[in-house]
């Protein structure tokens, strides 16, 4: 399934999309993709089973992080789940079968959602999150960029009630958002935590009315894919350098990496949009 462009008269861009119709096959799910202007749209399509996660949806989910990755038209993602509720986690019996084969997760060649193995995603990507978002779920966010989370989200990390151990990054990733206490609480325990607490411990940057998260979702992709790509890849590469390579590798790249931008066609129209003070039209160039 490949994105498509989305019409001008599909539903608003603060309205959820509805899934395509004909509906997914329950047993299977499916992930939807589109392009809507600069935004690519990656939906989470198996409602009847609370989203929870096939084999099927895993390679999906790598094949639409990697169109967007490819897209050249799509600056921003943004991740989100048809029906109530983002996602149960995974569907462990039919997971059981193949979660230890090559590629059970992320085929070879794709870009990773887990953003572990290469190539990896060097675009935004932000997540919209409502109702039950258990282990995949939560990692899929911290994998991402900006997490937005409905008042009515339940989080939980739940290996440890299972036998088995968190592998999509929150062991990681839960440590240098939350800290080491507030990540132990979670992962060790497995115990459910609401929005709120989310925000609290900086899992989540905003917190919306139920219903609403999509829509604010939206708006931040869209504010993201207005500003200059390059600059916007850019800033991003330096931030994941630092946590990846260290302090002093990202600082060293600060200056060639702004001698590289101020080279381009995008800087030049950022200096003349302030000075005719109109909204910059930027071509990542």
């Amino acid at each position: 399934m490949k994105a498509t462009a989305l019409k001008g008269d599909e539903a608003p861009a603060h309205v959820k999309p509805a899934a395509p119709q004909p509906p997914a096959d329950p047993e299977v799910g499916r992930i939807t993709r589109a392009r809507d202007g600069r935004v690519f749209l990656i939906g989470l399509d198996r409602p009847t089973k609370l989203n929870g996660f096939t084999p099927e949806m895993c390679r999906e989910l790598a094949y639409a992080y990697t169109e967007f990755e490819n897209d050249p038209e799509a600056r921003c993602a943004l991740l989100f789940s048809h029906g109530p509720h983002f996602t149960a986690g995974l569907d462990l019996p039919r997971m059981q079968k193949v979660i230890r084969e090559p590629g059970a997760f992320c085929p070879e060649g794709c870009v990773d959602p887990f953003d572990f193995l290469e190539p990896r995603r060097t675009k935004p990507l932000v997540t919209a999150m409502e109702g039950i978002t258990f282990t995949i779920g939560l990692e899929l966010m911290l994998a991402g960029d900006v997490g937005i989370a409905a008042a009515d989200c339940r989080f939980a990390q739940l290996e440890a009630k299972r036998g088995i151990m968190a592998t999509g990054g929150a062991t990681l990733r839960m440590v240098q958002r939350a800290g080491w206490g507030n990540a132990m609480l979670f992962l060790l325990s497995g115990c459910e935590f609401d929005a709120d607490t989310a925000l609290r411990c900086g899992l989540v940057q905003e917190v919306t009315p139920p219903g609403q998260a999509y829509g604010r979702a939206r708006a931040i992709a869209e504010e993201i894919a207005d500003a200059a790509p390059l600059a916007v890849r850019a800033m991003r590469a330096n931030a994941d350098m630092a946590l990846q390579e260290g302090w002093d590798r990202a600082v060293a790249d600060l200056g060639p990496q702004q001698h590289k931008l101020l080279q381009t066609s995008d800087a030049a129209e950022g200096v003349r949009s302030f000075r005719e003070k109109r909204p910059a039209r930027f071509t990542g160039s």
